[in-house]
């Protein structure tokens, strides 16, 4: 490795818990966050005509709950396929707790196709979760590396202005090894470019 191109090392979790939790500013309940990509909470999931007056055709809930959660107090947004039978929109569930050990990143790539597939047909795509801050945001960073080609903390910066957003330290440091992972990719094709 040459000194003039040193390895890219993305922002630590502390770094970027600092970022995101200076001047933060309240959002609302959904807020559009890159063109026709939406993050919002479950007040907004469950508010139809609001979702229709958006335009949106496909929703992705990162909240989306087990068939029969156990007791205690409930961290899923009962939503899916039923609730929005009248609508025409597309649902996509993942199953995902908003907990620092929960690995959220096997789920990083399909959510990224669907939101890139449904955006290039001309739809209008909502993600939420609980409160819209950490699953949705999560996976809504992640689209934005894998599809947009932003690094981890061009992401933030680009959602940030628009949704005070704040992903659990678990979830940001898989975010920083998909970072690091799309980085390493990005090195390998320039080398074989120079090739």
């Amino acid at each position: 490795m040459s000194l003039r191109n040193p390895p890219y090392e993305p922002p630590s979790v502390s770094e970027l818990q600092e970022f995101l939790l200076t001047d933060r500013k309240p959002t609302g309940h959904v807020n559009q966050v890159w063109p026709n990509l939406y993050i919002g909470n479950e007040v907004a999931a469950r508010d139809k005509g609001v979702l229709h007056s958006l335009g949106i055709t496909h929703i992705v809930n990162a909240a989306h709950g087990p068939a029969n959660p156990g007791p205690g107090p409930c961290f899923y947004v009962k939503t899916g396929h039923r609730y929005y039978r009248e609508m025409s929109v597309d649902y996509y569930g993942v199953e995902a707790d908003d907990a620092i050990d929960f690995i959220l990143s096997p789920y990083f790539y399909p959510t990224a196709r669907y939101i890139r597939a449904a955006l290039n047909m001309g739809g209008h795509v909502f993600v939420h979760c609980l409160m819209g801050v950490s699953r949705s945001a999560t996976l809504v960073l992640a689209f934005l590396m894998i599809c947009e080609g932003l690094q981890l903390q061009e992401a933030v910066a680009a959602v940030r202005p628009h949704r005070d957003i704040c992903p659990n330290p678990g979830f940001l440091q898989q975010l920083r090894s998909l970072d690091m992972s799309l980085e390493r990719e990005r090195r390998r094709r320039q080398q074989a470019q120079k090739l």
